[in-house]
């Protein structure tokens, strides 16, 4: 196919954006950036998020360059503990930011209309699955759905199954929750966060962001349900 000058135009966009935050930070505001690069960074914030483009968590929060650490993927998810000598990024990540970095918090970033939640749900239901990465990762949160969809048993009423499904596939908020609070538990098997939990110096913190309405939710830490944020 012949190149466009159409093609070009998120290119473009995006080399203007660099251009503004040139101007922004480094002739602006200079002191801070050289700062940042002759101390290094220091945030205090481990943000783990998800990798859709709706929901980036710099411009959520509005945080400045070096006030948070990022690591984003597939529905935003924590894998367990499992240091076996594989390509682990989103644990890199966690531990970079925990041992080296020594932030003081660790916030799973959840949000609506998540597509790695949708293909979790209907990897529980049975479709035809083609990913060869997805699926597998997207299954680090299969534990979410147990209380709502049980795996299939012999025994299984299956209309009442597929009637779950069907649900959940209309109104999927419920498992996006329940994701991230997998994530936040399974923060905890990793034992230089457990150990640093413990001593009260780090804490772990469970969002969701509905997409829709723009309102965030956060997990109590006392009844660990998810309430509004103010």
């Amino acid at each position: 196919m012949p190149h466009t000058r159409d093609q070009d135009v998120p290119i473009r966009q995006l080399l203007a954006g660099m251009k503004g935050f040139r101007a922004r930070y480094y002739e602006r505001r200079p002191d801070s950036m050289r700062q940042l690069v002759e101390e290094g960074q220091k945030p205090k914030i481990l943000m783990i998020g998800c990798s859709d483009s709706r929901v980036d968590p710099a411009l959520l929060t509005q945080a400045e360059p070096g006030e948070m650490f990022v690591v984003r993927n597939v529905a935003n998810l924590v894998p367990p503990y499992q240091p076996d000598g594989s390509y682990h990024g989103t644990s890199a990540a966690i531990e970079y930011a925990v041992r080296v970095l020594q932030v003081s918090h660790v916030i799973v970033l959840g949000h609506a209309l998540c597509g790695g939640i949708q293909g979790l749900i209907r990897l529980r239901k049975g479709e035809p699955d083609q990913n060869d990465f997805v699926s597998p990762w997207v299954s680090i949160a299969s534990a979410a759905l147990d209380p709502y969809i049980p795996p299939a048993q012999g025994d299984t009423d299956e209309e009442r199954r597929k009637a779950e499904f069907e649900r959940l596939q209309q109104k999927p908020d419920v498992i996006e929750r329940a994701a991230v609070r997998t994530s936040v538990d399974n923060l905890m098997t990793f034992p230089f966060v457990r150990e640093r939990v413990e001593a009260g110096t780090l804490e772990l913190h469970g969002w969701w962001f509905d997409l829709d309405s723009g309102d965030l939710w956060a997990i109590n830490s006392q009844t660990k349900m998810f309430e509004p944020v103010d």
